[in-house]
């Protein structure tokens, strides 16, 4: 037995048609199914890639000063610069002006969805640890 990939993160939002609107929208992932309960939408599936989801679940109540559900999802850019320009003149705020190397050796930004989760950006290098393996040293916890 071996673990293939990872299936999907699950997310909650207080607001579908936003959460839809801002993944589908804007970053372009491809609605693959919604979830009904009494004829109602309760969530939906994104595909992020082949066989990669994000579900994500309507939640009744904002998520403030709760423990958060998940810490962060990641997803994969091949132009970290154009998708940074892109959050920007959406209104999207992301944690530094610019991307910047991370310690693994990758192109990274980060920003919110509109539930407040955190979303971290990867662009790939020839050097980055995901494709290397090579040890990466955690430098914000030195």
């Amino acid at each position: 037995m071996t673990i293939e990939r990872l299936a999907h993160a699950c997310l909650f939002s207080t607001d579908l048609d936003r959460t839809e609107k801002f993944y589908c929208g804007m970053l372009g992932l491809k609605l693959k199914f919604p979830f009904m309960a009494r004829e109602k939408r309760i969530g939906f599936y994104m595909e992020v890639g082949e066989m990669q989801f994000i579900e994500v679940f309507l939640r009744d109540t904002p998520l403030k000063n709760q423990e958060p559900y998940i810490g962060h999802i990641c997803l994969e850019t091949d132009d970290i610069k154009g998708l940074t320009t892109k959050l920007h003149a959406n209104g999207i705020k992301t944690t530094t002006p610019e991307p910047v190397m991370g310690s693994d050796d990758s192109w990274q930004i980060w920003c919110k969805d509109p539930d407040g989760t955190d979303i971290e950006f990867h662009q790939y290098t020839p050097a980055s640890s995901q494709l290397t393996g090579k040890t990466c040293i955690a430098h914000w916890l030195l």
